[in-house]
C-alpha cells in the first residue's frame, strides 16, 4: 500500500494522481490523504481511488495565523488516525498545505517518505518534510546544497501522457483547423487579473483564442465569447493543448509541464513574487532561460504573438527537450524500493 497526499491546487493534485494511476497499473494498493476543502474534495469522488479528505492548515510564509495553526493540529490528528488504518508501506507528498499532515505523521513513525517537488524552487512544506525524507524527486533542476542534492534525483513532472493530433484536436473544440490557436490558462482555478487584461489585448489580433477563466468566473467572463473566442471554465488539458499553437498562461509548474509534453510555446505571466515566495518566477525563468518560453510583456504582446508564430521551432524543439515524459513511471520506480 502506497499513501499519497498533496493537493489543495492542482499543481500538487495532479502529479499525485499521475503517480497513483501507474502505481495502480503495476498492481499495487493505492490510497490518497487529501485536504477538505481543496480542488482534491471535487476530484477526488470522480476517480476509482480510495481517499480520505482531512484538514489541513495553510503553511503562512510570514506570520503564524492561529485559526491555520488550529486546523494543522486537527490536520495532525486526522492523519494519524488514517494512517493507522491505512498502514502504507510507503508516502508520497507532492506537497503544499494538504501534502504536509500525512507526511509529517508518517515520517515520524518511520514508513519511508518519497518528497516530490514541481516548481523550480522548494515549497515551505517540503523544506520543513525534508529532514525526514528518504528521498526527493525534483522536476526540473534545482540548486541545492550538498545535503539535500544527496537525495534528490530529477525526474521530471509526471503528467496525462495523451496527445491527439493538432487539426483533430482544434476541431473537436470547434475551431478552425488551419487557423493558429491561442490557448490562456491562468492555472486549475483560473485567473482574474489574466482574465479581465488579456481579453482586450487579443481580441483585435483577429486570432483563435481559447481561454480558460476558471469555474468560478465563468458566468462572470462569458460575454467574452464569440466565433473565434472560446470561454470554458475547466478544460481538458491534453486536448487543448493538443490543439493549441502558442500558449500565455501563468507560471505553474504543472501547467508548464504539461506544455512542455506537448512541444508547446510559451508566454509567461507568473504570480508576482509576494503572493507566491517566487515559485511561479523562477518557473517561468528556468524554462525562457532553456528558449522554450518567454516572459510576456504586455506592451510588446502583440509583437511577442506574432513573432512566436512566425517561428515556433525553436521553442518547440526546446520545449521538447523539457519534457517530463515518463515521470510518472520513474517515481514509481523510486516508491517500489521501499515496497
Amino acid at each position: 500500500m502506497v499513501l499519497l497526499t498533496g493537493g489543495g491546487t492542482g499543481g500538487h493534485l495532479f502529479p499525485a494522481l499521475a503517480v497513483a494511476e501507474e502505481l495502480r497499473r503495476r498492481g499495487h494498493r493505492v490510497f490518497y490523504l487529501g485536504a477538505q476543502g481543496g480542488l482534491e474534495a471535487r476530484l477526488l469522488p470522480k476517480t476509482p481511488i480510495p481517499h480520505a479528505l482531512i484538514p489541513a492548515g495553510k503553511l503562512d510564509r510570514s506570520a503564524f495565523r492561529p485559526a491555520e495553526g488550529y486546523k494543522l493540529l486537527k490536520g495532525l490528528l486526522a492523519a494519524r488516525k488514517v494512517l493507522k488504518e491505512v498502514a502504507p508501506r510507503a508516502i508520497l507528498s507532492t506537497g503544499g498545505y494538504a501534502g504536509f499532515p500525512g507526511a509529517f505523521v508518517g515520517a515520524m513513525g518511520g514508513i519511508p517518505l518519497l518528497l516530490h517537488e514541481q516548481n523550480a524552487k522548494l515549497g515551505l512544506a517540503l523544506r520543513l518534510l525534508f529532514p525526514m525524507a528518504r528521498g526527493l524527486a525534483l522536476s526540473v533542476p534545482i540548486p541545492l546544497a550538498p545535503g539535500l542534492a544527496a537525495k534528490a534525483r530529477v525526474l521530471g513532472y509526471p503528467v496525462r501522457e495523451v496527445r491527439y493530433p493538432k487539426e483533430e484536436a482544434k476541431a473537436r473544440l470547434g475551431f478552425d483547423p488551419k487557423k493558429p490557436l491561442l490557448l490562456v490558462l491562468g492555472g486549475s482555478q483560473g485567473s482574474l487579473e489574466l482574465n479581465e487584461t488579456l481579453p482586450p489585448l487579443l481580441k483585435p489580433l483577429g486570432l483563435s483564442v481559447l481561454h480558460q477563466v476558471g469555474e468560478r468566473w465563468r458566468e462572470r467572463f462569458g460575454h467574452l465569447e464569440d466565433e473565434a473566442y472560446k470561454v470554458a471554465g475547466f478544460l481538458d488539458a491534453p486536448l487543448a493543448m493538443s490543439a493549441a499553437d502558442l500558449l500565455l498562461s501563468r507560471a505553474g509548474a504543472g501547467t508548464l509541464a504539461e506544455a512542455a509534453f506537448h512541444h508547446l510555446p510559451a508566454l509567461l505571466f507568473p504570480l508576482a513574487p509576494s503572493l507566491d515566495g517566487g515559485a511561479q518566477l523562477a518557473n517561468a525563468m528556468a524554462y525562457a532561460k532553456a528558449g522554450a518560453a518567454e516572459l510576456a510583456k504586455r506592451e510588446a504582446l502583440k509583437e511577442q504573438i506574432e513573432r512566436i508564430l512566425e517561428n515556433p521551432g525553436p521553442y518547440r524543439e526546446a520545449m521538447a527537450r523539457l519534457s517530463p515524459e515518463g515521470a510518472a513511471g520513474r517515481i514509481a520506480d523510486w516508491l517500489e524500493e521501499y515496497l
